[in-house]
């Protein structure tokens, strides 16, 4: 009986470690508006960048909990566009803004967006 037990325990911490350890905790969140997402604290938990325009809707972010990695995707007004460029820096077909990259689809009115720690560990 007590081989059985054992033998099932040892199964159980297995599977928790391959849970663990191969199955990173990664969040899908989607919020139809800014205001949405901010009385969610997506910005103050830095899963948003702060500077998105106040028109953004469809607004889609994935976080990695283990590894801080944001991505993430938004719509925005024609109206907010040229607030929104203003505050960023051009650097070769992505614009940053404190540690977050921004790719924009000007024609779209779509912003796909990634955190700096994406880059880490990438050649």
């Amino acid at each position: 009986m007590k081989k059985i037990l054992g033998v099932i325990a040892l199964f159980f911490v297995g599977v928790y470690f391959l849970l663990t350890q191969y199955f990173p905790e990664v969040q899908i969140n989607k919020y139809d508006s800014i205001e949405t997402a901010k009385k969610q604290k997506a910005i103050e938990n830095g899963w948003l960048p702060k500077n998105l325009p106040a028109s953004a809707y469809a607004i889609i972010e994935t976080h990695n909990l283990d590894s801080n990695i944001v991505f993430g995707k938004f719509s925005y007004k024609e109206e907010d566009e040229e607030s929104f460029l203003n505050g960023l820096k051009y650097v070769d077909e992505i614009y940053r803004k404190e540690e977050f990259l921004f790719k924009i689809n000007q024609k779209e009115n779509l912003v796909n967006f990634r955190n700096t720690n994406a880059n880490k560990g990438m050649k």
